[in-house]
C-alpha cells in the first residue's frame, strides 16, 4: 500500500509538532535563576529562549525520525496487520 505526499506531510508535520514540544524545556533558564528581571515580570519567564536554535534541532530530529518510520513502512515493520497482530487484536 503506498502513500500520498500530502499523507507523508501530514505526519511529519505531526511529527515536527510533537518533537517541539518535546525541545521546547532544554537550555531555558529563567529569570529567577539567573537573578536578572525586569520589574513586573513573571520570575518565571525565560531570558533568552533559543527559539532559533531549537526549530533547527526540531527540523533535524523530525527529519531523522520521519526517515526511519518511513524505512520501517517500506519494510512491513508498520503495517496494520504486523501490529494488530502484536496487539493481540484479530482482523
Amino acid at each position: 500500500m503506498a502513500y500520498t505526499i500530502s499523507t507523508g506531510f501530514a505526519i511529519y508535520f505531526v511529527m515536527w509538532w510533537i518533537v517541539l514540544f518535546l525541545t521546547l524545556p532544554f537550555g531555558v533558564r529563567s529569570q529567577h535563576e539567573d537573578g536578572e528581571g525586569s520589574p513586573g515580570t513573571d520570575p518565571g519567564a525565560p531570558v533568552a529562549s533559543q527559539m532559533g536554535r531549537k526549530l533547527i534541532w526540531t527540523t533535524v530530529i523530525s527529519a531523522i525520525l520521519f526517515a526511519v518510520a518511513v524505512l520501517a513502512y517500506n519494510e512491513g515493520l508498520l503495517s496494520v496487520e504486523r501490529l494488530s497482530k502484536l496487539m493481540g487484536i484479530p482482523l
